[in-house]
């Protein structure tokens, strides 16, 4: 077998204590055969990124082992593979995702030209398509593991546990032939990942109590919002769609606050500001219904500050020294900026006193997520210091930018995949290579 580019933790230990030794493998001579896809997705259930052979001159081992190692202490389902130039294309990814039966986020590299595709469940659509784009332009290099460190804190979910066994899998001959000196290393390596666990949970547990008092304000501003309405289920005029409004308004908020009093990860404040916006949406609804008006289209929230309810327009905004990118406002905010006036941004408490919500930190990630998902986030706030920092392999270590609820990236599906996720590109009008990203899905 020909070798391939191993990253778990106790491998790279086997292989340096073999370089030490003087233990040299020697790679046959002549061409190199194409590899089997079914040899890519063995080596991508074992670790996130596959150089082929006839590859390394794209991505030498070093630099890949670096990115996997990045990929692995997010513990995402990402999946980067990097091949030679004349590669077959043609239904490539829907080829790897069926014989690599994980769901998760790949992006593959072909010669010049690179692609990503995701199953809908970690990553929609149009979030793997802001990924793209993010990316075009760059050194292959620079474009994988720019590629890597948004993707992995855009992609829901965990990493396969197949990564996780591996390194045994490699090891169960290695470590008996290297005897003593490989256990002693291995040990050391485990004692490692187990420190760096323990300061994980540490780092979770002080976010989640910033996240705390930011998320109550929310809760409590939306109870009294419910508190306000003056509506009455058995009111004259009420009707049996208005009074489900109302219902589902209130389910949300009482949701809203089981979820949180259930938190135990940053990350699972996702799912109690997505049952806030859900709720403020029912309420735009009953509202719309009682004045007899037009009912609103379903939108995010008002960007500047979730608690104004659902946005009503987009505008072009940008942050001081950004770049200017559309934002979903609400009503009194549109007309604040039409008039050259400053929105009303929600600020949170930061060492340096109040600031933006998206100038404060990566702790608020799972915070916005919740109000912005299905890859609407990464655009919105880009350019900001929340958004370089989610775009950061320290904020990918932290998760806190993971999906949330009803399903887990990483699971293994086998063939049972959307085929539409994984369709065109590479070679058959997708829209893959050249830095042509408009195609895809």
């Amino acid at each position: 077998m020909r070798p391939l580019i191993s990253v778990r933790i106790t491998v790279r230990v086997v292989l340096a204590l073999l370089l030490a030794l003087g233990v040299a493998f020697a790679a046959a001579p002549g061409a190199q055969a194409e590899t089997p896809v079914s040899e890519v997705a063995q080596a991508l259930r074992k670790s996130p990124v596959y150089v082929d052979p006839a590859a390394t001159d794209l991505l030498p081992a070093a630099e890949a082992d670096a990115l996997a190692t990045k990929i692995e202490n997010a513990d995402k389902p990402v999946f980067v593979a990097v091949l030679p130039a004349d590669y077959p294309k043609t239904d490539l990814f829907a080829k790897l995702r069926a014989q690599t039966g994980v769901t998760g986020l790949y992006g593959i590299q072909v010669g010049a030209d690179f692609d990503a595709k995701a199953d809908r469940v970690v990553l929609p659509a149009q979030g793997v398509d802001n990924l793209k784009v993010a990316i075009e332009g760059r050194t292959i290099a620079d474009r994988l593991n720019s590629f890597a460190d948004l993707a992995v804190t855009s992609a829901a979910g965990n990493a396969p546990s197949s990564w996780d066994t591996a390194a045994d899998d490699f090891d169960a001959g290695g470590l008996i032939g290297l005897g003593a000196v490989a256990l002693a290393g291995g040990a050391g390596a485990y004692a490692l990942v187990k420190r760096n666990r323990k300061r994980k949970a540490d780092a979770e547990w002080a976010a989640l109590a910033k996240l705390r008092v930011v998320v109550d304000e929310d809760i409590t501003a939306f109870g009294e919002e419910l508190d306000r309405l003056d509506f009455h289920p058995g009111e004259p005029g009420a009707t049996d769609e208005m009074r489900t409004d109302y219902e589902h308004a209130l389910d949300a908020y009482d949701r809203a606050k089981s979820l949180m009093g259930k938190a135990e990860r940053p990350d699972d404040v996702r799912g109690v500001t997505e049952a806030i916006e859900d709720g403020r949406f029912a309420l735009a609804v009953l509202a719309a219904r009682r004045e007899g008006r037009e009912l609103p289209a379903r939108r995010p929230p008002c960007f500047f500050d979730p608690r104004h309810g659902p946005a009503v327009a987009d505008v072009s905004w940008a942050p001081e020294g950004g770049t200017r990118r559309d934002v979903p406002v609400c009503a009194a905010d549109r007309t604040r900026i039409e008039a050259g006036d400053s929105p009303d941004v929600r600020t949170v408490d930061t060492p340096y006193g109040r600031r933006p919500y998206y100038e404060a930190g990566p702790v608020y990630g799972p915070w916005a997520g919740g109000y912005f998902g299905g890859g609407l986030l990464p655009g919105l706030l880009m350019g900001t210091m929340l958004g370089n920092m989610m775009a950061s392999p320290a904020y990918a270590a932290t998760d806190y930018g993971a999906g949330a609820g009803g399903f887990e990236g990483g699971d293994v599906s086998g063939s049972d995949f959307g085929s539409g996720d994984f369709g065109g590109g590479f070679g058959d009008g997708g829209g893959f290579g050249g830095g042509d990203f408009g195609g895809g899905f």
